[in-house]
């Protein structure tokens, strides 16, 4: 007859961190850290996909303030007459707002758990194999978020006081980017942004369980060209003002002329 042994001690491993209550399905999927990288990868491919559209359509300022007037009044007739005008824009601002939060809290959930598995198996990261991008998403993240409520504040807000415009983005614009200081920041945080979209451009495939070492030199490629592509394009802005490509003195359209019909989110985008 079998007998069962007991030595009277217990060797169970202890839990990395303590379970909290469990959502219903499919929430408690986002309890998870994969549920979690899948969120941030998601999130991260439409706010890459804003980013990109947000950059072309600011490309208009090239054509002048009259083009780039048509275009922010395009985006609040969304819909047309189908639907009351600025809703569509508002319903995709609370849109990228949603995806923003979900982002970043995935991201610093995620760090959270990280941070957590290092410390109870005492393990020391190795940095051999990662990149100085994805070494510095922890700071690359936080400047960006600060970049863009400084953004916001800049051209839609208008904190900057007097010389802002309502609907005037040429001026606006002009008027901002003609500081130094100014431009020298939104060059700096471009410069940022680009660094943080490459590592996340590259890292949202392999989340996405696209890894493989036949097309990763196509991965890379990706990734360096979107965040190149949007270096570019930003940086053009800044540079433009500041050499004089932008300027008030060659606007044909008097400042304030567009003003009349803006909503609250000054512009357009």
């Amino acid at each position: 007859m079998a007998q069962t042994i007991s030595s009277g001690t217990d060797h169970s491993v202890p839990p990395i961190r303590r379970r909290g209550a469990q959502l219903p399905w499919p929430l408690n999927l986002y309890q998870t850290a994969i549920g979690k990288k899948y969120v941030m990868a998601l999130t991260g491919i439409a706010l890459l996909g804003f980013v990109v559209v947000h950059m072309i359509g600011n490309l208009h300022i090239y054509e002048g303030p009259s083009q780039v007037y048509h275009y922010g009044e395009a985006l609040r007739d969304l819909g047309g007459h189908l639907v009351p005008r600025t809703l569509l824009l508002w319903v995709m601002r609370v849109g990228l707002i949603v995806m923003f939060a979900l982002h970043i809290h995935s991201a610093w959930s995620l760090s959270r758990m990280s941070v957590k598995a290092d410390s109870s198996y005492a393990a020391k990261r190795d940095y051999i194999a990662v990149s100085f991008a994805s070494r510095t998403m922890r700071w690359t993240g936080p400047i960006v978020l600060l970049y863009m409520f400084f953004h916001l504040a800049d051209l839609t807000w208008g904190w900057r006081g007097d010389s802002y415009v309502r609907g005037d983005i040429y001026h606006n614009v002009n008027e901002s980017m003609s500081s130094i200081p100014v431009a020298i920041l939104y060059i700096a945080a471009n410069v940022v942004l680009a660094v943080h979209i490459y590592h996340g451009a590259w890292s949202m495939f392999q989340t996405l369980g696209i890894n493989n070492p036949a097309y990763n030199n196509m991965r890379r490629g990706f990734a360096t060209g979107i965040a190149g592509l949007i270096l570019v394009g930003n940086l053009s802005f800044p540079i433009a003002v500041q050499t004089g490509l932008i300027d008030e003195d060659n606007r044909s359209v008097p400042v304030g002329q567009f003003d009349e019909h803006a909503d609250a989110g000054g512009e357009g985008s």
